[in-house]
């Protein structure tokens, strides 16, 4: 069973502000799209349409600590954690480092929880339990990977 997830992504010209550093909302993308490339990688869809149904995936909480920037053209390291499973809901945390074949920088800490959703008729999200088959397959990480030691993070 799966519980940790790294990607890639190169840092866009359309990431960063007028000062050339990734804005911040951008964390956020990368924190989702190694979410949805963990998903992928699982063989399950981030969001499904069910014959009248939609149901998905929102956040219910997002939070990132930057330590250092990114910048055009680097390439940023996005680690992936589950962090806890709960009946309806999973917790990621996710660690950047903005990486090159000589060592990966630590550049920020994030965590976002998700809550597995339906959207209803009236238009509400009402929660559900999290599907058996994504169960199936993604597991708690063991604290050595929550908490990796110092000489760990330049991996």
């Amino acid at each position: 069973m799966a519980y940790e997830f790294t990607a890639y992504r190169k840092v866009e010209f359309s990431d960063t502000d007028m000062a050339g550093l990734v804005h911040f909302s951008n964390y956020f993308r990368y924190m989702e799209i190694a979410e949805r490339d963990f998903f992928q990688s699982l063989g399950v869809s981030l969001i499904q349409s069910i014959p009248n149904d939609l149901v998905g995936y929102p956040r219910s909480r997002a939070e990132c600590k930057f330590s250092a920037p990114l910048r055009f053209g680097d390439t940023v390291k996005i680690h992936l954690a589950i962090k806890a499973i709960k009946d309806r809901a999973i917790d990621y945390q996710f660690r950047l480092y903005r990486h090159s074949e000589e060592a990966s920088i630590p550049v920020a800490k994030g965590h976002i929880t998700t809550i597995y959703t339906e959207l209803t008729e009236d238009g509400e999200l009402q929660s559900k339990p999290l599907p058996q088959a994504l169960l199936d397959k993604i597991e708690e990480a063991p604290q050595s990977v929550l908490r990796p030691e110092s000489t760990e993070e330049n991996r």
